[in-house]
């Protein structure tokens, strides 16, 4: 429990930042650089992704900053937000932030950052979110448990 209490500390969105590292660094010494790097368009896909992920992502965040709530996984929020895009995912962040990430990649066109993002998805999916969700079920309770019956985690 130490560890995921140290990497608790990290910001989401620097996971999703040095894992993308890590893929870019697989990706300057594979002698293979995958499949996306001779399509043409899938630049311009991966700006589009970039922009709409980019756009989902501070629309998250802007609406828990209005909300003058936490966005720091473990602590306890002041509301339960479920306006503005919570309407429709639990965690426009993530889901804007994954856009981004792959939208990342399809701009510049590397593939081992694509190889290597489920690391950081399963981390968001089966750590953070577990204790967001489970401090949300302390603070909010039954409030929580109805939000959660009617709007999914992810999409």
């Amino acid at each position: 429990m130490n560890a995921v209490r140290w990497l608790l500390k990290v910001p989401v969105p620097w996971v999703f930042v040095l894992t993308y590292l890590v893929g870019l660094g697989v990706e300057l010494t594979a002698r293979h650089r995958g499949p996306i790097e001779a399509h043409p368009n899938v630049a311009i896909a991966g700006g589009a992704l970039f922009a709409i992920g980019a756009v989902i992502a501070g629309w998250g965040l802007l609406t828990f900053r209005r909300a003058r709530t936490t966005t720091v996984p473990g602590q306890a929020s002041s509301q339960l937000v479920t306006w503005g895009p919570y309407r429709f995912t639990r965690n426009p962040m993530y889901v804007g932030l994954t856009l981004a990430y792959l939208g990342e990649a399809g701009i510049l066109r590397q593939f081992w950052p694509i190889v290597v993002a489920p690391l950081v998805l399963a981390y968001v999916n089966w750590i953070v979110i577990s204790v967001e969700e489970a401090k949300l079920r302390e603070v909010f309770g039954a409030e929580y448990e109805r939000y959660r019956a009617r709007v999914h985690r992810w999409i």
